[in-house]
């Protein structure tokens, strides 16, 4: 078990002005953030970030979204980190997102869900790894 998690802030979230009240909530769970950076994806490397799905009918759709406007990824640091924020964010579809989750106040659809959480401790290596040099993780 890793005491490390990665998330994106999305490009909806962004748009609708939600970054700050997002991070203000993972912070008041907790969470010590240990690397941001506001960056822009370009469609090559959200397709590489996201290549685990590039056989699922969805890719193409969500390459284009996550390339559509600036994010924040951060590596954040918890106990037990992966489930306690994969907890926090609330399910996929904010529909079916507890109450007070992440993504139900601030997510408007299943393709628009306001954030991104590693689903397990070695993904959350991979991925802070995709936007963070060692020299950028505190």
């Amino acid at each position: 078990m890793s005491n490390r998690t990665f998330t994106m802030i999305k490009p909806d979230a962004m748009k609708n002005g939600h970054a700050g009240a997002i991070l203000d909530r993972i912070i008041k769970e907790g969470f010590r953030v240990v690397s941001l950076k506001l960056t822009k994806l370009s469609k090559e490397k959200a397709g590489e970030f996201y290549a685990v799905h590039k056989e699922r009918p969805f890719y193409g759709e969500l390459v284009d979204f996550m390339s559509s406007g600036v994010i924040i990824a951060a590596i954040l640091e918890k106990d037990n980190a992966v489930n306690a924020f994969r907890t926090l964010i609330g399910a996929t579809n904010p529909a079916q997102a507890e109450a007070g989750t992440i993504r139900k106040l601030f997510a408007t659809s299943i393709g628009e869900n306001a954030v991104h959480g590693s689903d397990s401790d070695e993904n959350a290596q991979i991925e802070g790894s995709f936007f963070f040099s060692g020299l950028e993780q505190f």
